[in-house]
Protein backbone atom coordinates (compact mmCIF):
# COMPACT_ATOMS: atom_id res chain seq x y z
CA UNK A 1 0.00 0.00 0.00
CA UNK A 2 1.26 3.49 -0.89
CA UNK A 3 2.15 5.73 2.00
CA UNK A 4 0.98 9.30 1.50
CA UNK A 5 3.44 12.03 2.41
CA UNK A 6 2.25 13.99 5.42
CA UNK A 7 4.17 17.12 4.49
CA UNK A 8 3.35 19.10 1.32
CA UNK A 9 7.03 19.50 0.41
CA UNK A 10 7.59 15.73 0.50
CA UNK A 11 4.39 15.14 -1.44
CA UNK A 12 5.45 17.73 -4.02
CA UNK A 13 8.87 16.16 -4.46
CA UNK A 14 7.27 12.76 -4.81
CA UNK A 15 4.93 14.02 -7.52
CA UNK A 16 7.77 15.76 -9.38
CA UNK A 17 9.91 12.62 -9.20
CA UNK A 18 7.31 10.81 -11.32
CA UNK A 19 7.01 13.44 -14.04
CA UNK A 20 7.56 17.08 -14.90
CA UNK A 21 4.61 19.21 -13.74
CA UNK A 22 3.67 22.86 -14.01
CA UNK A 23 3.17 24.89 -10.86
CA UNK A 24 -0.58 24.90 -11.61
CA UNK A 25 -0.68 21.12 -11.92
CA UNK A 26 1.31 20.67 -8.71
CA UNK A 27 -0.92 23.17 -6.89
CA UNK A 28 -4.04 21.25 -7.98
CA UNK A 29 -2.60 17.88 -6.92
CA UNK A 30 -1.42 19.08 -3.54
CA UNK A 31 -4.75 20.78 -2.89
CA UNK A 32 -6.60 17.54 -3.77
CA UNK A 33 -4.41 15.76 -1.22
CA UNK A 34 -5.87 18.08 1.42
CA UNK A 35 -3.00 20.47 2.08
CA UNK A 36 -3.87 24.05 3.04
CA UNK A 37 -3.49 26.80 0.44
CA UNK A 38 -0.75 28.44 2.55
CA UNK A 39 1.24 25.20 2.77
CA UNK A 40 0.81 24.63 -0.96
CA UNK A 41 2.00 28.15 -1.78
CA UNK A 42 5.04 27.77 0.48
CA UNK A 43 5.86 24.40 -1.09
CA UNK A 44 5.58 25.73 -4.64
CA UNK A 45 7.75 28.71 -3.79
CA UNK A 46 10.41 26.49 -2.19
CA UNK A 47 10.42 23.96 -5.04
CA UNK A 48 10.67 26.79 -7.58
CA UNK A 49 13.57 28.41 -5.73
CA UNK A 50 15.36 25.04 -5.58
CA UNK A 51 14.81 24.48 -9.31
CA UNK A 52 12.77 21.31 -8.88
CA UNK A 53 9.72 23.11 -10.28
CA UNK A 54 10.20 25.24 -13.39
CA UNK A 55 7.30 26.20 -15.67
CA UNK A 56 9.64 27.33 -18.46
CA UNK A 57 11.45 23.98 -18.44
CA UNK A 58 8.13 22.14 -18.45
CA UNK A 59 6.83 24.30 -21.31
CA UNK A 60 10.00 23.58 -23.27
CA UNK A 61 9.54 19.84 -22.77
CA UNK A 62 5.91 19.98 -23.92
CA UNK A 63 6.79 22.15 -26.94
CA UNK A 64 9.48 19.69 -28.08
CA UNK A 65 7.08 16.80 -27.53
CA UNK A 66 4.39 18.58 -29.56
CA UNK A 67 6.76 19.13 -32.48
CA UNK A 68 8.85 15.97 -32.50
CA UNK A 69 6.50 13.27 -31.17
CA UNK A 70 2.95 14.47 -31.71
CA UNK A 71 3.74 16.40 -34.92
CA UNK A 72 1.66 19.41 -33.98
CA UNK A 73 1.97 22.91 -35.29
CA UNK A 74 2.96 25.95 -33.25
CA UNK A 75 -0.58 27.22 -32.68
CA UNK A 76 -1.75 23.93 -31.19
CA UNK A 77 1.42 23.65 -29.09
CA UNK A 78 0.78 27.07 -27.57
CA UNK A 79 -2.84 26.19 -26.77
CA UNK A 80 -1.83 22.88 -25.19
CA UNK A 81 0.86 24.49 -23.05
CA UNK A 82 -1.43 27.31 -21.89
CA UNK A 83 -4.02 24.66 -20.98
CA UNK A 84 -1.43 23.20 -18.58
CA UNK A 85 -1.50 26.47 -16.65
CA UNK A 86 1.61 28.09 -18.09
CA UNK A 87 1.45 31.79 -18.87
CA UNK A 88 0.65 32.66 -22.48
CA UNK A 89 3.82 34.74 -22.87
CA UNK A 90 6.06 31.91 -21.71
CA UNK A 91 4.21 29.43 -23.93
CA UNK A 92 4.60 31.64 -27.01
CA UNK A 93 8.27 32.32 -26.34
CA UNK A 94 9.15 28.66 -25.75
CA UNK A 95 7.17 27.45 -28.77
CA UNK A 96 8.77 30.11 -30.96
CA UNK A 97 12.25 28.99 -29.87
CA UNK A 98 11.39 25.33 -30.36
CA UNK A 99 9.99 25.78 -33.86
CA UNK A 100 13.05 27.84 -34.83
CA UNK A 101 15.20 24.83 -33.93
CA UNK A 102 12.88 22.24 -35.48
CA UNK A 103 12.15 22.15 -39.21
CA UNK A 104 8.44 23.04 -39.39
CA UNK A 105 8.26 21.57 -42.90
CA UNK A 106 9.39 18.23 -41.53
CA UNK A 107 6.86 18.42 -38.69
CA UNK A 108 3.94 19.15 -41.05
CA UNK A 109 5.07 16.42 -43.45
CA UNK A 110 5.10 13.90 -40.58
CA UNK A 111 1.66 15.06 -39.46
CA UNK A 112 0.38 14.63 -43.01
CA UNK A 113 2.03 11.21 -43.33
CA UNK A 114 -0.09 10.03 -40.40
CA UNK A 115 -3.21 10.53 -42.53
CA UNK A 116 -2.01 10.18 -46.09
CA UNK A 117 0.02 7.64 -47.97
CA UNK A 118 0.81 8.72 -51.47
CA UNK A 119 -0.99 11.64 -53.05
CA UNK A 120 -4.16 13.62 -52.42
CA UNK A 121 -6.72 12.14 -54.81
CA UNK A 122 -9.58 14.64 -54.91
CA UNK A 123 -10.94 17.91 -53.59
CA UNK A 124 -12.85 16.30 -50.71
CA UNK A 125 -9.73 14.55 -49.45
CA UNK A 126 -7.74 17.79 -49.88
CA UNK A 127 -10.24 19.72 -47.77
CA UNK A 128 -10.38 17.05 -45.08
CA UNK A 129 -6.59 16.95 -44.83
CA UNK A 130 -6.38 20.74 -44.84
CA UNK A 131 -8.81 20.93 -41.92
CA UNK A 132 -6.82 18.26 -40.08
CA UNK A 133 -3.54 20.17 -40.47
CA UNK A 134 -5.11 23.45 -39.35
CA UNK A 135 -6.60 21.69 -36.29
CA UNK A 136 -3.13 20.35 -35.55
CA UNK A 137 -1.94 23.95 -35.28
CA UNK A 138 -0.33 24.65 -38.63
CA UNK A 139 -0.80 27.91 -40.48
CA UNK A 140 -3.46 27.68 -43.22
CA UNK A 141 -1.27 28.89 -46.11
CA UNK A 142 1.49 26.46 -45.12
CA UNK A 143 -0.98 23.57 -44.94
CA UNK A 144 -2.37 24.53 -48.35
CA UNK A 145 1.09 24.63 -49.96
CA UNK A 146 2.09 21.27 -48.51
CA UNK A 147 -1.14 19.66 -49.70
CA UNK A 148 -0.81 21.29 -53.09
CA UNK A 149 2.56 19.60 -53.53
CA UNK A 150 1.04 16.23 -52.56
CA UNK A 151 -1.93 16.49 -54.94
CA UNK A 152 -2.22 13.72 -57.53
CA UNK A 153 -2.96 16.00 -60.45
CA UNK A 154 -1.00 19.04 -59.20
CA UNK A 155 -4.05 21.23 -59.67
CA UNK A 156 -5.17 23.22 -56.68
CA UNK A 157 -8.77 23.04 -55.55
CA UNK A 158 -10.45 26.33 -54.81
CA UNK A 159 -9.74 27.66 -51.32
Amino acid sequence: MKRLASHPYSAGLSLLARRELTSTQLRDRLTRKGFTPEAVNDTIQRLTEEGALDDRRTANMYARQAALIKHRGPRRAILDIVALGIADGIAREVVSQTYEEVDTQLVIQRALDRRLTGRVQDRAQFQKLYQYLVRQGFDGPLAYRVLEKRSANNTCPDK
